[in-house]
């Protein structure tokens, strides 16, 4: 982790109060630090920082369901790389929805924040448009991959073709993306470990309709953006489950109650209102699609409408 990102840390366990977290240093290496603890001088909670990894999700601590996580394994993490970066392979079948969500972005200073940020490529690419740029996951494999790309600049990655072939392909990332002025963080969406007004630039890819708490997620985003010249993005298919919040929960997709019908619609008014939860209001752009992908295999490929907007204030 970036030894100047400790500036900006607050404990996640504290929330809705901030107190700064202070690193214990054990191996530096060139301002990153490599091992240590991130403390909380209020709650007396202590953070990992293993491998240039920094673990600031409040409720990831338990080993057993991170074992059990889809997202932790080689396989996701390989199909992953392959949806972020298939179009730098110039890959026929890659989408172009990264470079489509890329160009909404209008240049402005200050520090960006991508949350579900996953293997980096909206994060790396948002480096060209703002001052600096974190990508938080509640993933370690996926942060782990991102600060690989981050470090090295190039990664070998092992397509599944059929069964147990496999084909390699290396990913190298553009000149124009600046590892220098981006960081990825194991982070949670519901509790990030940021003051508030921290952030210019704000985006949620595909995270809205896989957390726990949707809207609380739009919280955190309003509570760490700044009040003005600030920008988010949202993109999302809108798969509500079960399987990850109660239906109650969801901003959409249902026939009655406060957010009755499409998701896109609700939170596009929720962002709009004036005197709603999400003050200062913002203005929201007109809504757009892009199709994304993820790659099984070489025949098999998930094909995801994602919907999005703009908004600024």
């Amino acid at each position: 982790m970036k030894k100047k990102l400790v500036e900006l840390l607050i404990c996640p366990h504290c929330l809705p109060e901030e107190y700064a977290l202070s690193a214990d240093i054990l191996q530096e290496s060139d301002g990153d630090i490599e091992t240590g603890t991130l403390k909380c001088p209020h709650c007396a909670a202590r953070f990992p920082i293993t491998e240039g990894v920094a673990l600031l999700d409040p409720f990831g601590t338990d080993e057993q369901q991170m074992a059990a996580n889809k997202y932790e394994t080689d396989e996701v993490v390989s199909s992953y790389l392959w949806s972020h970066y298939g179009e730098l392979l110039g890959d026929d079948q890659a989408s172009q929805a990264y470079s489509v969500w890329a160009a909404k972005i209008k240049a402005q200073e200050g520090i960006a924040l991508d949350a579900g940020a996953a293997v980096g490529r909206y994060a790396f690419e948002t480096t060209v448009c703002c001052d600096f740029v974190i990508g938080v996951d509640t993933s370690r494999a996926f942060i782990r991959t991102a600060r690989h790309l981050m470090r090295e600049r190039r990664l070998v990655v092992p397509l599944k073709d059929e069964g147990l072939l496999r084909r390699e392909v290396t990913v190298c990332l553009p000149e124009t993306w600046r590892s220098d002025k981006v960081e990825f963080l194991v982070a949670n969406a519901l509790a990030l470990p940021f003051r508030k007004k921290t952030f210019s630039l704000f985006s949620s890819l595909n995270l809205v309709d896989k957390v726990p708490s949707p809207m609380g997620h739009l919280r955190e985003m309003n509570r760490v953006t700044r009040d003005r010249n600030a920008q988010f993005l949202l993109s999302d298919p809108f798969s509500w489950s079960t399987d990850v919040a109660p239906v109650e929960e969801w901003l959409g997709g249902k026939l009655e109650g406060r957010y009755a019908g499409r998701g896109l619609a609700n939170i596009s008014a929720l962002l709009s209102d004036s005197r709603g939860e999400l003050v200062p209001a913002w203005q929201v752009s007109v809504p757009g699609e892009v199709w994304w992908k993820i790659r099984t295999h070489s025949n098999h490929y998930e094909l995801i409408r994602s919907r999005y907007i703009h908004a600024c204030r």
